[in-house]
């Protein structure tokens, strides 16, 4: 069964504000972001819980969509292109750039660096080996030459198997388009149960190649409507787009293959007590 189809991400972005104003309920964790704020009545949640929704891509151009979105471009872009860089730099350039950049300084650790984000999950190969800051993929390759020679031959391993990252997943597609398993984690084993320090908010994405159509599975746990949902959905916008590129190059049969569905997944879609009454003039 496919969840609630809207025909474009700005009816999406109406309904969902509607039900955030009008069906969402007040919860207050202990925790965000790792940082205590049970005392912190503003820190507050207006929630929907287990949102689910689609919208097909009927477009290859990327400008289609940040007209649809409004994301906070060019930033969007700009990240996005980082996420894809192919290195797992830490902390990298954008966070600093990002129009809500208000306390994410507070989260480096003592070298400067995150305790994770997108390019090490995306890449997660040698993510870690490189220990001082590194802002762009030429700064991680200039690193990892100091500290080891060159691109460190030992790549990480789970239970049974060692890494695969995003590449990997190009592949595994490409050349097997119809395949299932063309899944991207964004949450590992070690963000399990690790409630006083920071975890991804994404868990991941799932590509699948239906009837001559690329479509993308994005699940997540936590969405800040306000700061954060329009640049998640363009992010995951753009993955697709980049996927779908990247498999033409590799396999001449993906040549006709067009965008299909945008599925979201979210486990809870809140907006702070403060900005629900900037949003809505109103408390509730």
């Amino acid at each position: 069964m496919r969840p609630y189809q809207f025909s474009t991400f700005t009816d999406a972005c109406v309904q969902l504000s509607h039900r955030l104003r009008y069906r969402s309920n007040l919860v207050h964790s202990a925790r965000w972001q790792g940082a205590d704020i049970a005392s912190r009545p503003e820190m507050a949640t207006h929630e929907l819980t287990h949102v689910s929704f689609c919208v097909p891509l009927s477009s290859d151009h990327p400008d289609d969509y940040a007209r649809d979105i409004n994301p906070n471009m060019p930033w969007a872009e700009d990240h996005f292109q980082e996420r894809v860089c192919g290195y797992p730099i830490n902390p990298g350039l954008e966070w600093e750039r990002w129009p809500y950049n208000k306390s994410a300084a507070t989260f480096l650790d003592e070298r400067g660096m995150f305790n994770h984000n997108y390019m090490e999950r995306y890449w997660p190969k040698h993510a870690g080996l490189v220990e001082r800051p590194t802002e762009t993929a030429r700064g991680w390759e200039d690193a990892a030459r100091e500290t080891f020679g060159g691109m460190n031959p030992y790549t990480h391993r789970g239970i049974m198997y060692e890494y695969g990252d995003l590449n990997d997943v190009v592949a595994l597609l490409a050349n097997d388009p119809y395949t299932r398993q063309a899944y991207l984690p964004v949450w590992f084993p070690e963000d399990t149960g690790g409630g006083s320090k920071r975890a991804p908010c994404t868990i991941g994405y799932h590509f699948l190649m239906r009837d001559g159509r690329l479509d993308i599975n994005y699940h997540i746990r936590s969405c800040d409507y306000v700061r954060h949902f329009r640049d998640d959905c363009y992010l995951t916008v753009r993955l697709a787009l980049w996927m779908l590129e990247e498999c033409r190059k590799i396999n001449p049969e993906w040549k006709d293959v067009k965008p299909g569905l945008f599925v979201m997944q979210i486990g809870s879609l809140h907006i702070f007590r403060n900005d629900y009454r900037m949003l809505f003039g109103e408390d509730r």
